[in-house]
């Protein structure tokens, strides 16, 4: 399979950094948001992506932001971004780094966030309002996730670190900051960890008051739970260990193989699986969790073929309504993983070839036209590649025949009552 084959998509822009980023240095700002991303290079210096509109079209421009209480000899470690849960306003940035003091190095979580109305979402006001946090732990990946607090939804930062703990941080309204809350009173699932976790992922199940909860640590031990969020009970956890350090997991949907018990349906019913990726190992996905636990795997194959798996993506980027796997690798690939049919093995369907490893990967409507655009950040910088709009254009007439020929019958046919 030639480099590229198959893959929709084409590069649009790259935007070189002056030093590198890392796997934890991509943020996305939402449509509620300034827009575009924030990509973060371990040189202090953190990047504002997006597309600027111009009378003949659509223009990309980076420019650096200033963020105060970063100093100069920074290594930036992790960036993370939330817009509050509503009835709140405002854009959150995290941005955690350690500071070079000659005779130690000294670890600090800066929160920004800006209270005054018309400037929460103004990423340059945003930018000089930090509260500023020393750690006492080296920080790894900085991670939100919405949790009910009382009635309340509540969005919370995590941070995982080499105590080897999680901590978290919400905000205090009468106070207007952040301030670290013990971590078991929202999560007990994140407590008694037997090594440093280098990536958490949280779904809330919609419409279910649960969530599941995954996590990989650099020992190789992955541990997924499923929670109930009103009375913070864990109703089922399971783990599992494997040989290298974790560099990813994900929860996401994925079609069921059997149809549930509940009756015919016209879709294939979902299960929640979850994606793990190893530096060391194929990467594979457990199906059906809930009903499974961790006894259903599947390998995803070729998959440990170009050096080690440093990122990944759960999503649909060929418009079929069903989920695709992207792993982006140390050997430069990025490649694209598809399910057969619901239940089946997965097959590698393209790769495409970057100049440098790849870092992280983000798939977000860059342009504001409806349609995502994939952000990859390599070592050397970032690429935006967008999808074809004749092609785009060709899935969606081909989606609506499909449809429209299940919904009408044909001549001569009786429709359902």
């Amino acid at each position: 399979m030639s480099a590229g084959a198959g893959c929709p998509l084409a590069e649009d822009s790259f935007t070189r950094f002056s030093s590198q980023s890392n796997v934890y240095g991509l943020a996305a700002l939402g449509a509620a948001g300034p827009g575009g991303l924030l990509v973060a290079t371990l040189k202090g210096k953190v990047i504002h992506f997006r597309y600027h509109h111009l009378s003949h079209g659509l223009r990309p421009l980076a420019r650096e932001l200033q963020f105060t209480y970063i100093p100069v000899d920074a290594e930036i470690v992790s960036i993370d971004t939330f817009c509050k849960s509503p009835p709140k306003r405002g854009l959150v940035v995290g941005i955690t780094f350690i500071k070079d003091s000659g005779d130690k190095a000294t670890p600090f979580l800066n929160i920004y966030c800006d209270y005054e109305p018309g400037s929460e979402y103004d990423l340059d006001s945003i930018a000089q309002s930090c509260l500023n946090l020393e750690l006492r732990f080296t920080p790894f990946q900085l991670y939100h996730a919405e949790v009910c607090v009382g009635d309340q939804p509540e969005t919370v930062f995590l941070l995982s670190g080499n105590d080897p703990s999680i901590h978290l941080y919400k905000e205090n309204e009468g106070l207007h900051q952040f301030e670290e809350q013990p971590v078991e009173d929202l999560f007990p699932e994140l407590q008694e960890l037997p090594s440093n976790v280098l990536w958490l992922d949280v779904c809330n199940l919609p419409g279910s008051g649960q969530r599941l909860t995954a996590l990989g640590c650099q020992s190789g031990y992955v541990r997924v739970a499923w929670v109930d969020q009103t009375s913070r009970v864990v109703l089922q956890s399971w783990s599992i260990q494997q040989d290298g350090p974790i560099s990813r997991v994900l929860v996401f949907p994925l079609p069921l193989q059997e149809p549930a018990p509940s009756g015919d349906t016209e879709d294939p019913p979902q299960g929640y699986s979850v994606l793990v990726s190893s530096t060391m190992e194929l990467t594979v996905v457990y199906r059906d969790v809930l009903r499974q636990g961790l006894g259903d795997q599947l390998v995803l194959p070729g998959s440990d073929q170009h050096d080690s798996v440093l990122c990944a993506l759960v999503t649909d980027v060929d418009f079929d309504g069903a989920h695709e796997i992207l792993l982006g690798t140390y050997g430069q690939e990025l490649l694209c993983y598809k399910p057969r049919g619901p239940g089946a093995e997965f097959q590698l369907c393209w790769r495409r070839s970057f100049p440098s490893p790849l870092l992280s990967l983000l798939y977000a409507d860059l342009t504001g036209d409806g349609l995502r655009e994939l952000a990859v950040v390599c070592l050397k910088g970032l690429h935006v590649l967008q999808h074809s709009l004749t092609q785009t254009a060709q899935y969606l007439l081909e989606r609506l025949r499909s449809r429209v020929a299940r919904r009408c019958p044909r001549e001569g046919e009786t429709g359902p009552e």
